[in-house]
């Protein structure tokens, strides 16, 4: 299949009858793959899962219910702690209201193209509710693992999401700039209290002219820690840091990966309005102490 090197030569189908799985790792990892052995499934899932990207530019076709409905299914099918199930997801599919929930997140263009963006909600209010209908406190949420469980239950749909949407050919990108301004939007979106915003996902067919890349990852050595934590290798990032530099400059962007996490790390002001969160947590009655 030509030289396992060169990331042009791997191709961006999904079909595991003709991807070599080497092939696949380095468009992963780029140049930091070093020999990482995959295996790939007959039913395409892994590498369907290796292929993902994100996607900004969209067409204008809407998606019809149906789409949405197996979306949401599949959201539904993720795991959730002790099947609390305590998460919801807003549909934004009207042009209005999608500029307006734009605006509050970022105000990046391509939410109002996207035809589809889901929020997905943290959500206890359905429990609160359940309680207090009967004549139950709701003290068990206002300690930070309830939010925590919350979180992660909206943070896993979400994924179940995308990994639903790139199976029907879709493209898509999470947003967290839904939190930039979460008690603006939790009113925009009329969320109840003990309830906030986790994550956006913006959805839709990939525009004609998408030239989004698969984003080469950081090597397994760095992230992986068999039995113990070790501290990173600092040539490894250096490494990792010269593959997306190098990745960067095909998309037309500049910068590598280091400088960007020492740049959300020194400053409150990266965070573009979330270090209020905690503050806009225990307004909204799910306290994060």
């Amino acid at each position: 299949m030509g030289d396992t090197r060169r990331m042009a030569a791997i191709p961006l189908t999904t079909d595991p009858a003709v991807i070599d799985a080497a092939l696949i790792a380095h468009r992963r990892y780029g140049d930091a793959d070093l020999g990482v052995a995959l295996r790939v499934d007959d039913a395409g899932v892994i590498p369907l899962l290796l292929a993902h990207r994100s996607v900004r530019a969209f067409g204008s076709a809407p998606l019809d219910d149906a789409v949405v409905d197996t979306l949401v299914a599949a959201a539904q099918s993720a795991s959730t702690s002790s099947n609390l199930q305590s998460w919801s997801v807003v549909v934004v599919r009207d042009p209005a209201h999608k500029d307006a929930v734009a605006t509050l997140a970022g105000d990046q263009q391509f939410i109002r193209d996207a035809p589809l963006f889901l929020v997905f909600v943290a959500d206890w209010a359905r429990g609160v509710g359940l309680a207090r209908g009967r004549g139950e406190a709701s003290e068990g949420i206002g300690f930070l693992d309830s939010t925590l469980v919350a979180t992660v239950d909206a943070a896993i749909a979400a994924q179940n999401t995308i990994v639903a949407a790139e199976a029907l050919g879709l493209g898509a990108v999470f947003v967290g700039a839904v939190r930039n301004n979460p008690g603006e939007l939790a009113e925009l979106l009329g969320l109840p209290a003990a309830s906030f915003p986790v994550v956006g996902v913006a959805i839709g067919e990939p525009a004609a002219d998408d030239a989004s890349e698969i984003k080469p990852r950081l090597p397994q050595a760095v992230v992986r820690h068999d039995e113990r934590y070790r501290v990173a290798d600092r040539e490894a990032l250096e490494v990792y840091d010269r593959t997306l530099r190098g990745f960067n400059a095909s998309q037309g962007r500049t910068g590598g990966w280091i400088e960007s996490v020492v740049a959300r790390v020194r400053s409150r002001s990266a965070l573009h309005g979330r270090d209020r969160l905690r503050g806009v947590l225990t307004e909204r009655g799910l306290p994060s102490d």
